[in-house]
């Protein structure tokens, strides 16, 4: 099988069902989305993490690609295949991960500034891509629907990227520097 099909060469795409779209559509913006986090997140764990953490985020970018999936495949009604699907089992298991980490760090009392340690920093900069595709999917569900695990699993997983951030600067020992507001 070639990498390169010419498929896409015009502006378009095929999804799901054999139906072509154009790249600059919402689905195809959300799915962009979606594959630039897990990108991120693979950078973020190639920089060195925690066990753990590298570990939760490797679960994390295999659901990406079933969030992708979803994206992908809108309908999958008379396809005769069965592709993989969220449940509320995945964000459940975020919400856990959430809670374990945040009972590492200290209670935030304050707004943050995304740094410190290098793999914090990244995993902050796929926080914000996170939050870009959680956008997207929104969007897209207000025109056609999206799966509601999916906006969920999106929304927890951003937050599950910043309370790693912070337990990637606490375990190395670095100081969060806390917003200060003027005036």
């Amino acid at each position: 099988m070639k990498l390169y099909t010419r498929g896409g060469d015009k502006g378009e795409t095929g999804i799901w069902g054999g139906k072509r779209v154009g790249k600059d559509t919402a689905r195809i913006e959300a799915i962009g989305s979606v594959d630039e986090c897990n990108a991120l997140i693979g950078l973020a764990i190639a920089m060195g993490l925690p066990g753990d953490i590298g570990r939760m985020l490797e679960t994390a970018q295999n659901n990406l690609f079933v969030v992708g999936g979803e994206l992908m495949a809108p309908s999958r009604e008379g396809s005769g295949t069965s592709l993989p699907r969220l449940s509320g089992d995945e964000i459940q298991a975020l919400e856990g991960m959430i809670d374990e980490l945040d009972a590492r760090v200290p209670p935030l009392r304050n707004f943050i500034l995304p740094g410190g340690v290098q793999a914090a920093a990244q995993l902050h900069v796929a926080r914000t891509v996170c939050r870009r595709a959680e956008r997207r999917a929104a969007q897209l569900n207000r025109q056609e629907g999206v799966s509601e695990y999916v906006l969920a699993y999106l929304n927890r997983l951003a937050d599950l990227l910043f309370v790693m951030a912070r337990a990637a600067n606490h375990s190395a020992g670095a100081a969060e520097t806390q917003w200060a507001p003027r005036g």
